[in-house]
């Protein structure tokens, strides 16, 4: 079965995107961290609530740093719906797909070692480049040398990312073992303060946190909390991504980690409580477009989806603009989504000598037609077709057989509901309001 012949065009980011990097509004934010300027001033905010006025953190300087910072974020939809970064999963092939089912959520990349940007400063389009339509598109970095993040930073700036993510969550024992950065990272707070203000030194982007709960026996409530506490009191952070588990970080995989450590989302809404000047993006557990809108409901500010995103795409992804964005059904098709892609595909199969290969480019659809009528024979012909197939269209005209007219034609149908509401009844499981010890904190 062939695709249409499509007249769709897939542009470089690079040549299309100016690169400004506005460097007298660094420098001011950066004075202004500093504490040295004198030119702009914030609100004071007020509470009759002592614990609120410990986090009300508008006016303090960092926070100053953060309000320059929102510009990038002005003409997107809100970050209600985000991807997780996932390594070896989020790349160019797989956001390129998910931008062509859904036009509002939020793309992260998969984690990106500084040192990797920084030593591969003369090939950085492979590692950096992305098209423009991935907007809004989320650069997600992990390290422990603060250098080598500041340089990391400056080499990605001009590729205009909306956000900086900085990596504290990834149980994995390549990030958080020897490399000793990843979750491990939740273990020193003051540094990971330090981290934040260097990245932010160096991007006109806002920055953000990506971590779990908890690290190993460190996993009490107040301790989350003082690592929220110093991070945001200390760096311009003021978005927080939190997986509802804890990492342990001996003795089991990182797809253990995902399912033995128990959900705790009376933590992620305990930060809501004590945090009230903080965006929180909850993460972990969550895996449909009801459960979305059941966090959301709860008070979560945005929610961030894993592996559900890139196994299903099309039962997930599509749903998103609609039932969560309240956008009209676009009424675009799976062939239409296919033709598409395979313009992009074609482009690049081979861009970098021998990778990426058919099979690289194709990954991110073998979920494309999860549960539905030909879906195992699609595969199986994939595999095969992986063995000697050199463009997409070959790839598409030996494999889309399998998959009947009706299925390639039908636009997304009504999302499923009628599920348990996992947020029913969080804010009676609250853990107590937290306490800071501030002095402590602060001067540690």
């Amino acid at each position: 079965m062939k695709l249409a012949t499509s007249s769709y065009s897939y542009s470089s980011v690079t040549p299309i995107h100016s690169v400004f990097l506005h460097k007298n509004r660094r420098k001011l934010s950066f004075n202004i961290f500093q504490g040295t300027s004198s030119s702009t001033t914030a609100s004071n905010s007020t509470s009759t609530s002592s614990s609120t006025q410990t986090h009300q953190l508008l006016s303090t300087p960092a926070a100053m740093v953060s309000s320059l910072r929102t510009h990038r974020h002005a003409h997107y939809p809100p970050p209600w719906f985000s991807v997780a970064p996932m390594m070896e999963w989020t790349d160019n092939h797989y956001r390129t797909l998910a931008r062509l089912i859904s036009k509002n959520a939020w793309l992260y990349t998969e984690m990106l070692a500084a040192e990797t940007i920084v030593y591969q400063k003369d090939n950085l389009d492979r590692f950096l480049e992305y098209s423009p339509e991935q907007h809004p598109i989320v650069l997600q970095i992990g390290g422990n040398n603060l250098e080598n993040l500041a340089k990391a930073t400056e080499l990605a700036e001009p590729y205009k990312y909306d956000e900086i993510n900085f990596n504290c969550g990834c149980p994995s024992p390549r990030v958080a073992g020897h490399g000793c950065f990843g979750a491990r990272l939740m273990l020193d707070p003051k540094f990971v303060a330090e981290a934040m203000s260097v990245i932010a030194a160096h991007t006109d982007a806002p920055v953000s946190v990506k971590c779990r709960i908890g690290v190993d026996d460190h996993d009490s409530y107040n301790e989350l909390c003082d690592f929220i506490y110093k991070v945001s009191s200390q760096s311009p952070t003021r978005h927080f991504i939190i997986h509802s588990r804890k990492a342990l970080l001996n003795g089991i995989s990182p797809a253990e980690n995902r399912s033995i450590p128990p959900l705790k989302y009376e933590y992620f809404y305990g930060l809501l409580r004590d945090f009230p000047d903080l965006r929180f993006t909850i993460n972990g557990g969550i895996n449909t477009v009801d459960e979305v809108n059941a966090a959301r409901r709860a008070g979560a500010h945005g929610v961030m989806v894993g592996r559900a995103a890139f196994q299903k795409p099309w039962h997930t992804l599509g749903h998103v603009d609609t039932a969560i964005y309240g956008a009209p059904s676009s009424g675009v098709t799976r062939r239409q989504i296919l033709e598409k892609f395979q313009v992009y595909g074609d482009s690049a199969v081979g861009k970098y000598g021998r990778k990426p290969t058919v099979r690289d480019v194709a990954r991110p659809l073998l979920g494309l037609f999860h549960s539905e009528p030909g879906n195992g024979v699609w595969k199986r012909k994939a595999d095969a077709a992986f063995l000697h197939c050199t463009t997409m269209k070959s790839f598409f005209d030996e494999t889309l057989v399998a998959i009947p007219d009706h299925v390639l034609d039908s636009p997304i149908g009504e999302p499923s509901s009628g599920g348990e509401d996992p947020f029913a009844n969080i804010h009676t499981l609250l853990p107590p309001a937290y306490e800071s010890r501030e002095q402590e904190l602060l001067y540690a």
